[in-house]
């Protein structure tokens, strides 16, 4: 089973709110997740992600793969750190 972490959407309409998901890549953007690991509200000011930096190395040491966005969140979050 291939594993990513990736970005779930939610939110009303034109007012998106994302959460950090490690997920099947089969499944879909909003299908059964493994494991929520963060939040992403890109409407805000801070524009920033709140990330269980703990767990999201857990899911890297057994393969998971971040997708391009979630790697620059987690890059961003690194350099504000």
């Amino acid at each position: 089973m291939a594993v990513k972490i990736r970005l779930a959407r939610f939110g009303k309409k034109k007012m998106p709110s994302y959460r950090v998901v490690v997920i099947d890549e089969r499944r879909k953007r909003e299908g059964r997740i493994l494991e929520a690991v963060g939040n992403y509200d890109p409407k805000k000011k801070e524009n920033v992600a709140t990330v269980n930096k703990e767990r999201v190395a857990y899911w890297l040491q057994r393969g998971a793969q971040p997708t391009q966005t979630v790697a620059k969140l987690l890059k961003r979050m690194e350099r504000s750190a």
